[in-house]
């Protein structure tokens, strides 16, 4: 026995220092055979932290059985019944011979998908007892978490999930270099999947590993392995301040009545909480990062605002005593200068300044802005939170990424001139007093304006995050209600009820009165405003406002991007069917 274990050392120390023999034909040599030899894994749950709404209900992740097959020779897939692989596509509703090019295919371990489709197929009750009762080695039904549960349409607000070399370089350059990363990993590529991504990333994923030898026959007796993150910790449970069942209502409401651009923000009138945020054209739900223009956030876009600019026109007035007290005005429809004239042909005669909110009145409006200075526009602005990002950051570094937080990192903070110092002339003013020429403002912000009127010109910072938890539920983080409180102060609250109660007159007897009747009473501003889209001149039709009108519970910002001149204006239909939907949820 001493003699022979000598022997097998000898040889032992023989393959390690003898020199590579030449391959060549029929020749299969130790080495490459034990290089061969591997496990072949495959990531069951990315392990990935997950999103919840403001009841608990989850916003992404959804655990399901999918069927994976492992690379294997032909001749080694048999384990059983030699009918088998026909029962199992059978099962799958497709013919044997595509199934068997699929297996045959494989270069690494692989869900079945349907074709098109990037998520595994989810297998019913049915397909899960038929394909039990199957042997197939390299083929099993395991438990996939998959990304966006089936029927959940992909969130801007929340993002998505994709490649991103670029992001992964400028973001994880240590671990890239580390090798505890690789360029093809999956990170958050907008919302917030990206701004939270590096506490959704985890401690790892859970795999499962297949063995086979160096002939790609399975290795029996090691078979398939389960490795899983023992952290109790990860994935951590971001809640937000979504409403899930409403924000799928106002998505098919909106989808249902065409809105083909643009978006609608619903907030909290109370502390400015984002209840919806819908962004439209929609992300494609099996690819969401394929297509570029798919991926704007129209909610957090600046765009012209047109006539809801209005509102600060009229604070700054009120602030800088631009208008007496019962003063009146005269519109002959023609404001004489700049090629001006008022959206009422014949003008509306003689009006207050009350009227003139009402009846949305440019020619008003335009001589109110031309008795300010661009500066006075501007603080005004800079007091109501209009040309700043708006959204939730945190006050100095946020304890958990140990750096600065912005909740919404791809928010437009808009503006209202491209250079204030360049303002010399009074038609630069008169245009920018009716939200035109330079003036853009986001939904978001405008939602925003209409809290901060309800509030007594107090800014907040609208929310989508309430706290982040560590999977085992111990609080990870608050994200605490905050004020945006500006360098010039704030209006005063005699202006804001001002302009809320002519808020109240445009539904009464104004350019809202189509809209009067619903289940709530209502308030707010129309807008249209002049863009050119490729050429073409287009309009942008908004609608800004709060209901109920006593005990107000939700300010809306509904805006419709890019429609035909001459259309009527969508986004205050769409106004007063989410104020109805809102109605129906209290």
């Amino acid at each position: 026995m001493s003699a022979a274990m000598l022997g097998f050392l000898l040889r032992l120390a023989w393959l390690q220092i003898s020199p590579v023999e030449p391959a060549h034909a029929g020749v299969s040599h130790l080495k490459s055979e034990s290089v061969a030899q591997r496990e072949r894994e495959l990531v069951l749950d990315s392990g990935r932290g997950d999103f919840f709404d403001r009841t608990g209900l989850a916003l992404t992740g959804e655990t399901y059985e999918a069927l994976a097959a492992f690379p294997l020779q032909a001749k080694s897939r048999a384990a059983g019944n030699k009918g088998d692989l026909d029962l199992l596509a059978k099962a799958l509703g497709v013919k044997t011979e595509r199934l068997q090019g699929w297996l045959t295919s494989l270069k690494e371990p692989g869900f079945w998908r349907r074709e098109g489709e990037s998520a595994p197929l989810k297998l019913s009750q049915k397909q899960v007892a038929i394909i039990r009762g199957l042997r197939l080695n390299g083929v099993r039904m395991l438990p996939y978490r998959n990304r966006y549960p089936s029927g959940f349409s992909v969130k801007h607000a929340i993002g998505f999930v994709s490649q991103h070399p670029e992001l992964l370089r400028l973001e994880y350059d240590r671990r890239l270099k580390e090798r505890s990363m690789k360029l093809s990993d999956q990170t958050g590529g907008a919302g917030l999947e990206r701004s939270l991504d590096r506490l959704l990333q985890g401690s790892g994923p859970t795999t499962v590993s297949y063995f086979t030898d160096g002939t790609d026959r399975p290795m029996h007796g090691l078979d398939w392995r389960l490795e899983s993150p023992s952290n109790p910790f990860f994935p951590v449970r971001v809640h937000t301040t979504l409403d899930l069942k409403l924000q799928h209502k106002l998505e098919h409401y909106v989808d249902a009545e065409g809105l083909r651009e643009g978006a609608v923000v619903v907030l909290d009138a109370e502390n400015a909480d984002i209840v919806a945020m819908i962004s439209r054209p929609q992300l494609p739900q099996d690819r969401p990062g394929s297509r570029p223009e798919a991926g704007v956030n129209h909610a957090i876009r600046a765009a012209t605002p047109g006539s809801i600019f209005k509102l600060v026109t009229e604070a700054a007035a009120l602030e800088y005593h631009a208008v007496r007290d019962n003063e009146t005005f005269q519109c002959n429809g023609d404001y004489g200068r700049y090629g001006l004239h008022c959206w009422k042909r014949g003008g509306h005669g003689q009006l207050t300044l009350e009227d003139a909110l009402a009846g949305s009145c440019n020619v008003v409006f335009a001589s109110l802005a031309e008795r300010l200075s661009a500066r006075e526009l501007y603080v005004t602005a800079e007091k109501l939170g209009i040309g700043e990002q708006v959204g939730w950051t945190s006050e100095g570094a946020f304890a958990p990424l140990k750096k600065p937080l912005r909740l919404l990192p791809d928010e437009e903070a808009g503006r209202l001139f491209t250079a204030i110092r360049a303002v010399r002339d009074g038609g630069q003013l008169a245009q920018t007093g009716i939200g035109q020429r330079d003036v853009r403002i986001s939904p978001l912000q405008a939602a925003n304006l209409v809290v901060t009127l309800l509030h007594g010109g107090v800014v907040q910072e609208p929310r989508l995050v309430s706290e982040i938890r560590y999977g085992n539920g111990q609080l990870l983080a608050s994200l605490p209600r905050q004020a945006l409180p500006s360098r010039y102060g704030q209006v005063g609250k005699e202006t804001t009820r001002t302009i809320l109660r002519g808020m109240e007159a445009v539904v009464a007897y104004g350019t809202g009165q189509g809209i009067s009747d619903g289940t709530w009473s209502i308030a707010g501003k129309s807008g249209t405003a002049q863009v050119y889209k490729q050429g073409s001149e287009r309009l942008n039709q908004w609608f800004v406002g709060y209901g109920p009108l006593r005990s107000p519970k939700y300010a809306v910002a509904v805006l419709s991007e890019n429609r035909g001149l001459h259309t009527s204006n969508q986004a205050t239909q769409l106004f007063r069917g989410v104020m109805d939907l809102l109605a129906e949820t209290e």
